[in-house]
């Protein structure tokens, strides 16, 4: 009985979650293959998108640090990975994703080979690297850190910062798509120049028709995860991010995300939540503990289910192509639009304008939630310096609570489960107290 007891799941998940694992096995096998048969293989930063579809056009297979580093998590390996990049003399506060990455790196030069234990198969030397302007800049540094192990080329897609306080009609918004356009087109010829061929704009175009309809699919999915009971988990939603991060051009792809929307539209139909009951509707701030994601089990013992989460990773809302825009136009407008759309949101429903806090107050009268949970990360400063201003907003504006865990994405050393399993309970009394205040100040839950 006890140990019936140990293994009983609390996170109704969906079924179709299940057709990702494969996927994400393809997607690493291809990149040894590729290696192994001397095709192009790039080590590619989270792009929002725009780099991807082009080096697929060009017959390269990207493979993922940053999604390698929660792989690791996941598995366990990432204490190991991390300890030989501290012995390599990096500072211990980088980015987890990067020291992961960066002693893995360092193990496979020394042994001149894919580490034999590198969890699914590992990722095999790059012929190149692509970094990104966007968020952080560790994505690029770490990878002029990296050529001291291989010595390929880097290369980094500058992306302008977009501006808050600029109306979202602004012409300062066509410029910077102009200039992402640009900096496409000097990709596009440095990849020609590196691989000695002409990329098919055709089939790049091929590519963006299918990653839309993914996007689509993708946002529809989200917008049923505002019912009552909510039908899918923050959980699934972590699994799902990286099909739709990652392999959007893929036809697979598309076929995972209507098998999903399939099942979440039914289970909305149905009344079937994915916590049952639903005490409380939760939203996530902002990368979870990929090292404890079986700890959300014991949140949903305590009827937490969390309906939304991470702003950075979630589809870009529908739009309006602009007639006559060029290929490489739709798929800046995409990449751009992820990180403005909500601001034009807010505009449209009249709400107050809170700039890059923006998406948690638009998702939290949306999807009616009673708390905030926010993950202050040790490594990543770019995910956690905003998270009290998050808070202090939907508290003040929409009487929404919040709590903080301490942790990291990859360390799992530094996360203390019991800590916030103590705290969760007095937080229950403090979401069940703002609960009533917002029905006497007349809010809309």
């Amino acid at each position: 009985m006890a140990d019936k007891e140990k293994t009983k799941k609390f996170i109704n998940r969906l079924k179709s979650r299940n057709i990702v694992r494969p996927m994400v096995n393809k997607m690493y096998a291809e990149g040894v293959t590729a290696a192994n048969e001397g095709r192009p293989l790039a080590w590619s930063m989270v792009n929002w998108w725009e780099g991807d579809i082009v080096m697929r056009a060009m017959g390269v297979t990207p493979v993922y640090p940053e999604n390698y580093g929660t792989v690791c998590a996941s598995t366990g390996m990432a204490q190991k990975y991390q300890a030989i990049c501290d012995a390599e003399g990096f500072p211990t506060h980088l980015c987890g994703y990067s020291r992961n990455h960066i002693g893995y790196a360092a193990e496979m030069k020394k042994l001149g080979k894919i580490p034999p234990d590198a969890p699914l198969g590992g990722m095999a030397e790059p012929t190149f690297m692509l970094g990104s302007g966007i968020a952080c800049d560790t994505r690029f540094k770490w990878f002029q850190a990296l050529r001291q192990y291989y010595d390929v080329p880097v290369w980094t897609i500058d992306t302008p910062s977009y501006d808050h306080t600029e109306d979202i009609d602004s012409d300062i918004h066509e410029h910077n798509i102009r200039h992402k356009v640009k900096e496409l087109e000097r990709f596009i010829e440095f990849l020609e120049n590196l691989l000695g061929k002409k990329i098919d704009m055709d089939l790049v175009e091929d590519y963006l028709e299918n990653q839309e309809k993914v996007f689509q699919l993708w946002w529809e999915i989200n917008e049923l995860r505002k019912a009552k009971p909510c039908p899918m988990h923050s959980r699934d939603f972590w699994t799902l991010m990286v099909p739709g991060y990652y392999m959007t051009y893929d036809k697979d792809a598309l076929n995972l995300y209507h098998q999903v929307y399939e099942e979440v539209k039914a289970r909305t139909d149905a009344g079937i939540g994915a916590v049952t009951p639903e005490k409380y509707r939760l939203m996530f701030a902002e990368l979870p503990p990929w090292h404890s994601l079986d700890f959300f089990e014991k949140l949903a013992e305590r009827g937490w289910n969390f309906v939304v989460e991470s702003q950075g990773y979630h589809p870009p809302e529908p739009m309006s192509l602009k007639t006559g825009d060029s290929v490489l136009e739709r798929l800046t407008r995409w990449t751009y639009w992820v990180n403005v759309g909500h601001i034009r949101k807010a505009k449209e429903k009249n709400y107050p304008l809170f700039g890059p806090v923006q998406y948690y107050y638009n998702w939290a009268r949306e999807y009616q939630v009673d708390g905030f949970i926010t993950h202050s990360l040790l490594s990543c400063r770019t995910a956690t310096f905003w998270l009290p201003h998050a808070a202090n907003i939907l508290k003040e504006e929409l009487l929404v609570p919040s709590m903080n865990m301490e942790g990291d994405i990859v360390d799992f050393t530094v996360f203390d489960p019991d800590l916030v399993l103590k705290n969760a309970e007095a937080f229950e009394e403090s979401m069940d107290y703002h609960r009533g205040e917002r029905k006497r100040k007349g809010l809309e839950w």
